[in-house]
């Protein structure tokens, strides 16, 4: 496996993404409403802009790396639960 392969995105995606739609409908549309909220959105503004100053803390770094993460993650839980709304459109017309 290659290194790609092996790392936490990779090892998710293989467990959320299978063909199987796997939610109901009401967890699917509860999945794509799904955000951060606003003070995670706070926060990662601040970081943000002290990122483009160069001023981020190695601390600070990781709270950055972490909040990437999940949103990946996030986005792909958001990903299935489209594939699994549009394919229950499409069996319904």
């Amino acid at each position: 496996m290659s290194l790609n392969a092996t790392s936490e995105t990779a090892i998710f995606e293989r467990i959320v993404l299978p063909s199987d739609p796997g939610l109901s409908e009401q967890a699917a549309r509860s999945t794509v409403a799904m955000q951060f909220g606003p003070e995670d959105r706070k926060r990662m503004q601040v970081l943000a802009d002290k990122a483009k100053q160069g001023k981020l803390s190695p601390d600070e770094e990781q709270e950055v790396e972490n909040y990437e993460r999940v949103g990946h993650y996030l986005a792909i839980l958001q990903s299935k639960a489209r594939v699994g709304l549009k394919s229950a459109t499409d069996a319904h017309s």
